[in-house]
């Protein structure tokens, strides 16, 4: 067919340009030569959404670099978007304070943006969102991204990235994965910049339109928690204990059996535990998902699990895991967490094993704000897993510091009670009125059940400090459910002289 043959072929189409460009018009460079550069390219003005990723963690240096750039070009109204903020973005403070930045979101914010927060300091409420709704607010439009900043530990000229190696290799990318498909421009920032093809892609070129070369992108050590252990203390090793049991009793371990628990020591004595029962029963399961750590690794190279799905690595294990078996696999946060007819993954958990700040005698969990009503958390993919699983547990013991973590009534709401199944502590393990069938299942087994309003009593003897949670005044910061709903509000927290 010739080319006077075409509109009569496309007609109905509307207006077709025939243009066959040269190679040269069609793969352009996109290196540039710094972040000052990238401000250029991509046209920033005030009031732009700039988004962030934590794979870094608390080694991440490229949020503090992009707004120390946007500062110095005097741009103002910025809302910082990041899917979670740590101590070491302290200079995000003095930013909020001088006007550059006069929006936060995040899925988790601890260290001193989140005491800054917590009195008042950002003109507009935060928005706290659970790791799986900041995904789906970011598909729906809801929170619209300027530019997108990637963090890549490696990278080539035409903006391909891998997480899997480079000084700073940090294993799955899954946060940033969301923000790409909807920004408007997405920038990689590198500090191994090698030539194309950069191994093991985890964001290909398609997705990026800028590469900037930078000395570090972070630190390491900040990076990569060290090899996460199973806790040694006596009563976490006996809540651990009854996790298990719990599980067991469940008839949910089984051969297919899925898995979350945390990276904390509770939660890995707990997977420990479950390692000894699935081992002696021959009992092989599907799959552990989440943030990974070397145990799950471990599991899985034990023949425990038929395969890891990974959104973050914990620990550098899980990152040489991820680089070299093919049965670790990285999965976005919407396929992790995002609520939809599309599925997540947390719909397909048989066990969840979360950690609490507060629980309440509703089962509603606490994991945002501290004792004193100070911000240091948020959801992450606490209530996205608690909605998900067949069976969520909260570990906790019964005090922390002098203060009851069993209460009356949580100072915030992040994970809604209707959500949680069993609460494990020390003095025993309650069950939500609603699973009749596990008060049936775990009295059975011989478990310690008590009544939560019983815990909630013990707790408060032994309690030797009050929690404060202020009522009144300026909203700092709203916590969001995985649809979009308001879980709770934050009020203002006085300043300290």
């Amino acid at each position: 067919m010739n080319r006077e043959n075409f509109p009569a072929v496309l007609e109905g189409y509307g207006t077709i340009r025939l243009y066959r460009a040269s190679m040269s018009e069609r793969v352009g460079s996109k290196l540039l030569a710094d972040l000052e550069a990238a401000f250029d390219a991509c046209d920033r003005r005030d009031g732009a959404t700039l988004s962030f990723h934590h794979h870094v963690r608390n080694g991440d240096a490229v949020l503090n670099m992009v707004l120390a750039v946007a500062e110095r070009r005097g741009l103002k109204d910025l809302h910082v978007a990041a899917s979670s903020i740590f101590p070491v973005h302290e200079p995000l403070v003095g930013h909020i304070e001088r006007g550059t930045v006069t929006g936060v979101s995040a899925g988790f914010i601890s260290g001193p943006v989140a005491e800054a927060i917590s009195v008042g300091a950002l003109p507009r409420p935060a928005i706290l969102r659970t790791h799986g709704g900041r995904a789906r607010a970011i598909a729906a439009g809801e929170l619209p991204i300027d530019v997108a900043f990637v963090a890549a530990p490696a990278a080539d000229p035409l903006g391909n990235i891998s997480g899997s190696i480079g000084p700073r290799a940090c294993g799955a990318l899954g946060y940033p994965k969301a923000d790409i498909v909807k920004a408007r421009l997405v920038v990689a920032v590198t500090d191994t910049l090698v030539p194309f093809p950069v191994p093991q892609i985890e964001i290909d070129q398609q997705s990026v339109d800028w590469v900037v070369p930078v000395k570090s992108i972070g630190d390491a050590a900040g990076i990569l928690s060290g090899i996460t252990r199973p806790t040694t203390e006596p009563i976490g090793l006996e809540i651990a204990r009854r996790t298990a049991a719990v599980i067991e009793a469940s008839r949910l371990l089984i051969p297919g059996f899925s898995l979350q628990n945390g990276a904390g020591g509770i939660s890995i004595a707990t997977a420990d535990e479950l390692a000894r029962y699935m081992t002696n029963a021959g009992i092989k399961g599907s799959f552990a998902a989440g943030g990974i750590t070397g145990f799950h690794v471990k599991m899985l190279e034990a023949e425990l699990f038929e395969a890891l799905l990974d959104v973050q690595c914990f620990d550098l294990a899980a990152v040489q895991s991820y680089a070299s078996n093919p049965r670790h696999l990285g999965m976005s946060a919407s396929v992790y967490a995002c609520p939809g007819p599309r599925g997540a993954v947390v719909d397909l958990l048989d066990t969840v094993v979360l950690g609490a700040t507060e629980i309440d005698l509703d089962f509603n969990v606490n994991v945002t704000t501290r004792s004193d009503g100070m911000i240091n958390g948020g959801s992450g993919g606490h209530a996205d897993t608690a909605a998900g699983a067949k069976l969520t547990i909260i570990t906790t013991r019964l005090t922390a510091a002098g203060f009851a973590k069993v209460v009356d009534r949580v100072g915030t709401v992040t994970t809604p009670g209707e959500t949680v199944d069993v609460l494990v502590t020390e003095a025993g393990i309650a069950v939500n009125p609603r699973r009749g069938d596990l008060v049936e299942r775990l009295g059975h087994a011989g478990l310690p059940l008590r009544n939560i309003a019983d815990l909630q009593r013990d707790a408060a003897a032994v309690a030797t400090r009050a929690a404060i949670h202020p009522a009144d005044g300026r909203i700092v910061a709203v916590s969001e459910y995985r649809d979009g709903s308001v879980t709770d509000v934050i009020k203002e927290v006085p300043r300290r002289d």
